[in-house]
């Protein structure tokens, strides 16, 4: 049998995130290749987009330069080949419908994209976790009964539909919150508190379309640990109430909702997109629509890619945490 030797085991994890690693390649490599055969399945026309209200009375011979000049024409593989090579010594082309290249429309929106989902996404652990061990400390009780049914209500809510109601009560009925942007009106600076301001109700929106799957994870996992005998020894021993339920079950039952963690990121991704089109935030979801629907083969390319890294950074996450939470589990599985 192998011998653990105390302390992190560092070099377990590094497999690990090597073998993701070399994973992850041939995933990014199907899934751009993917990406450029359905764009050039669409029915729309790169060059129309382009051109937009200037081609509408543009010659035939200046449409066809310009067609050329895309590449339109080309078959998408030779696109596809062509972007890959150029996107692996970190050239990731130029956007057509933005007009800039591609790293720098990433660079201006990735980071107030990824301020709302980390955000979002503590405030839907915390939350989950807090409403989860209250539940599952008397199942069955008026308090279960009713965070159950809300959290069954809210997983059938989509993400715009919740971003709209809270546009309609706090920004137009109470005006307590901003109703979307960034800043003020009237303001030409980001400042913190302004950003801080017009963050919470589109942060709050996407942490509740998230919060129903860890409040029932927690809930479930904690009141299987209640009957568990640990925790039984634990009340046995007279330890408090509050004792055996943050120190014993809470611990036992966090375990499946590390693997939560990892499969929600997709979610939150496409829920992102949407809070931050209702609410004009200044993230990645303007560019998404504009790429698809341009068919701006650089850019969505580019975006496609960066989702599919967040998602499996998000499993490694996962299996990471899991692995540090459970030493039985160990990383070489």
């Amino acid at each position: 049998m192998e011998t653990r030797r105390p302390g992190l085991p560092w070099l377990p994890m590094a497999r690990l995130v090597g073998r993701r690693v070399l994973f992850a390649v041939p995933v990014l490599f199907c899934v751009t290749f993917g990406v450029f055969a359905i764009a050039a399945a669409s029915p729309f026309d790169p060059v129309k987009a382009y051109a937009g209200t200037a081609g509408l009375t543009a010659s035939q011979e200046n449409l066809d330069q310009l067609r050329a000049n895309l590449g339109a024409d080309d078959p998408f593989t030779v696109r596809w080949w062509d972007w890959l090579t150029s996107a692996v010594t970190g050239d990731l082309g130029d956007s057509s419908s933005l007009r800039q290249p591609v790293a720098e429309v990433i660079a201006e929106r990735i980071g107030w994209s990824t301020l709302l989902c980390a955000v979002a996404f503590a405030l839907a652990v915390l939350g989950g976790t807090v409403l989860g061990v209250l539940a599952a400390r008397r199942r069955g009780g008026l308090f279960d009964r009713a965070i159950t049914f809300v959290c069954y209500t809210l997983e059938a809510a989509p993400p715009f539909w919740l971003g709209l109601l809270a546009v309609w009560l706090f920004a137009l009925k109470l005006d307590a919150l901003p109703a979307g942007g960034l800043t003020d009106t009237a303001s030409e600076v980001a400042t913190a508190g302004q950003v801080t301001h017009h963050l919470i109700l589109p942060a709050a929106v996407l942490a509740v379309s998230q919060l129903p799957w860890f409040v029932l994870y927690v809930r479930q996992g904690v009141g299987d640990a209640m009957d568990e005998d640990p925790v039984r020894g634990a009340r046995a021993r007279g330890l408090s109430e509050r004792t055996v339920l943050f120190g014993h079950a809470l611990r036992s039952g966090l375990l499946p909702v590390l693997t939560l963690i990892g499969s929600r990121v997709p979610e939150l991704i496409t829920g992102a997109l949407l809070i931050e089109t209702v609410f004009s935030w200044p993230g990645i979801a303007s560019a998404t629509v504009e790429a698809a629907t341009s068919v701006d083969f650089p850019l969505l390319a580019a975006l496609t890619v960066l989702a599919t890294v967040a998602v499996l950074a998000g499993n490694l996450l996962s299996d990471l945490l899991y692995g540090l939470a459970d030493p039985r589990v160990g990383f070489d599985g």
